[in-house]
């Protein structure tokens, strides 16, 4: 016993430690690691989600029953009625993968190969200056592609 009067393995009993080894809240996976993903319905952000959030903290999940199926259904708190989502003022992205037309951009396919962009200049007449800039902009040591 300690000065307190208390052992220590009440101590630990008390700090949610004394488990046997075991946490009391176990993790789900690696450590740092996220397992939710994206879910965007035809490209559109989606109120279900595991990433929209609302800055009101207004979002309600609800499930409903209707004809025998479960269907999940989000709500707003702020306005008693069903969630606008990307619409909403209030609805952001945690992962800021919401666009303002309201697309998620993990969805949305972008061209990131310069390879093609270096592909088009060739079959583009372009001059010598303007060729040369643009090896220099974009690291292309080989200015004789623009010539």
């Amino acid at each position: 016993m300690d000065k307190s009067g208390s052992s220590f393995r009440d101590q630990r009993r008390r700090h949610g430690r004394g488990f046997g080894g075991r946490e009391r809240y176990p993790r789900r996976g690696p450590k740092g690691h996220d397992q939710r993903r994206p879910m965007p319905i035809n490209g559109m952000c989606n109120p279900l989600c595991p990433f929209f959030k609302c800055s009101k903290n207004a979002k309600i999940l609800v499930k409903k029953v209707v004809r025998g199926h479960t269907i999940s259904e989000v709500r707003c708190r702020w306005i008693g009625d069903k969630c606008i989502g990307w619409r909403c003022q209030f609805g952001y992205c945690e992962r800021h993968a919401l666009l303002p037309d309201g697309r998620c951009a993990f969805a949305v396919k972008f061209k990131e190969s310069t390879d093609d962009f270096f592909k088009e200049i060739e079959s583009e007449d372009v001059e010598e200056r303007v060729g040369n800039r643009l090896a220099r902009r974009y690291g292309r040591r080989d200015r004789d592609l623009f010539d």
